[in-house]
């Protein structure tokens, strides 16, 4: 009879050890619920949904809090949450079942499909392929152009969306730099459907939804709408909770439209951590292993540094954030809307998948939760990851405050103060973006008044703040936005064109004011 000669036999033992170790500390289901109660208090959340996928099982799902403080109902987990840019996984993954049936490839043009699809320069229209419209590295600047797309009253229809992409400045060069974008998988969204020759919210459904088993999946905000079983979204205006309205229009879909429960988030997680495969003995497969290796290779560099995790690379794939985490592959993603964000994690190498789903708009709750989990699974031990993320959230809402505060307290000095003012007739006219349209100020009751034409969110009171910069806050707090308007003036005083930006630095990148350059028009 052979023997295991000793160095194999200890060093088999340590294995077996390490595993042990790494799984006795993983939370217990009862320890996750803890968890997320403490982070519901310390975040003010009203509701949230998680779950754990191990090993090909469900390991933990649980539901917590209220759908909304308007009514109370309770979450359960078949309630709608709006998981935001978890959506452009879907995306990418529709693209990648149609490579797999031959009819594009990753590297197909933009343009063999959209022939009217023009950005600023000629020669980036001409090279662009369909995984530049997934990789974030176009050369245009972070959220650029969402304006057209966010908040949800904008009246900006595909077509004219399409259009308006040509006067959209880069702020780097094609393909040298990360910048986070969404309207660039709207126009992914509008191949699958031209490819597929059916909408795009059908195609999801009869490919994802359908063969998934999603039941509780929707991509109509007519149909979010209407249904009784879903979250409202809430955010925190002079502290206490809000709730918000809808965040992006219908074309924006493909990059964050998606509303699903906890169980149908579960199961396309688990899904993907199958390499495609599902249905009985994962007989059935939503794309080849190729596409699933393609969407989750890295695409663009991102800079890294070391954080929680001892992370030595990081990069974005097709619909994914890339990176290693305490010696695992990770892929992961975040989205956020108005008063709503999730988290989906997975980390194939332990056949671990974690999905936070909340009706809060704090990242740092959904971080807390998955990277506490996570902990476990790593054996880390003694991190309160809920006191850490709060802390860093406390210290950039003080930050946020201060600039906030000052600039309030200039405003109500300029109220105050006698000093002669601009007249307010210079600056009343129309004005005009190329890609975002008219705004209109006028001068009722002898106040600034500023009003978006396709954007009805965009409509509140200016005031007068320095030289010829005044400072608009919008009718409706909870988006938490208010902006400076900086206006340019002609030879004769009056006002021939304006600049906007953010005046909090806590601003949601979608508002995206620099972007904006606007000229009088009449």
């Amino acid at each position: 009879m052979k023997t295991f000669p000793t160095k194999i036999l200890l060093l088999f033992l340590s294995v077996l050890l390490f595993n042990f170790s790494a799984y006795s500390q993983a939370l217990s289901s009862t320890q996750i619920d803890s968890l997320v109660e403490k982070t519901m208090k310390t975040f003010d959340v009203p509701g949230m949904a998680v779950a754990v996928l191990k090993d090909g099982k469900i390991y933990h799902k649980n539901t917590y809090g209220v759908r909304s403080q308007k009514t109370n109902a309770e979450v359960n987990e078949n309630t709608l949450f709006g998981v935001a840019s978890n959506t452009k996984a879907f995306t990418a993954a529709a693209l990648g079942q149609l490579i797999d049936q031959g009819k594009l490839t990753w590297d197909t043009k933009v343009n063999d499909i959209i022939p009217e699809f023009k950005l600023y320069d000629a020669y980036v229209t001409s090279q662009f392929t369909v995984r530049d419209l997934l990789t974030h590295r176009s050369g245009l600047g972070l959220g650029a152009g969402d304006l057209m797309v966010f908040p949800a009253s904008n009246t900006t229809t595909l077509p004219e969306m399409i259009h308006n992409m040509r006067y959209l400045k880069p702020v780097s060069s094609f393909r040298s730099k990360f910048d986070y974008d969404n309207l660039l998988y709207i126009i992914a969204g509008e191949i699958v459907a031209r490819v597929s020759e059916q909408s795009y919210d059908d195609y999801i459904r009869d490919n994802f939804f359908n063969p998934l088993g999603m039941n509780r999946s929707l991509l109509s905000i007519p149909k979010i709408e209407a249904d009784n079983n879903r979250i409202d979204g809430h955010a925190p205006v002079d502290g206490k909770l809000e709730i918000t309205g809808y965040t992006f229009t219908q074309i924006a879909t493909p990059a964050a439209g998606i509303y699903a429960s906890i169980n149908d988030m579960s199961k396309w997680v688990e899904a993907q951590l199958n390499e495609g495969k599902y249905g009985a003995q994962l007989k059935d497969s939503l794309f080849s292993k190729k596409v699933l290796r393609e969407m989750w290779t890295p695409q663009t560099i991102l800079r890294s540094g070391r954080g929680p995790y001892n992370t030595h690379f990081s990069a974005y794939g097709l619909g994914y954030f890339l990176s290693d985490v305490n010696g695992y592959f990770q892929a992961t993603h975040t989205g956020g809307l108005l008063g709503i964000v999730s988290q989906v994690t997975m980390i194939p190498e332990l056949d671990l998948g974690i999905i936070v789903l909340t009706n809060q708009q704090s990242g740092s709750a959904f971080r807390a939760v998955t990277n506490t989990i996570k902990d476990g699974y790593f054996g880390i031990k003694d991190k309160n990851r809920v006191k850490q993320y709060n802390e860093r959230r406390l210290a950039g809402e003080r930050k946020a405050d201060s600039i906030v505060s000052a600039v309030e307290s200039d405003l109500a000095a300029q109220l105050k103060s006698k000093a002669p003012k601009p007249d307010q007739a210079n600056y009343v006219g129309t004005f005009t973006d190329p890609w975002f349209g008219d705004v209109i100020i006028s001068n009722p009751n002898k106040k600034l008044h500023f009003r978006a034409e396709k954007l009805s969110d965009l409509t509140g009171t200016m005031t007068f703040y320095k030289g010829t910069t005044y400072a608009v806050r919008w009718n409706d707090p909870s988006l938490k936005a208010d902006a400076f308007v900086t206006f340019s003036l002609d030879t004769e005083g009056k006002a021939n064109g304006f600049t906007m930006s953010p005046i909090s630095p806590l601003t949601d990148f979608s508002y995206d004011f620099q972007d904006l350059d606007f000229k009088r028009s009449e």
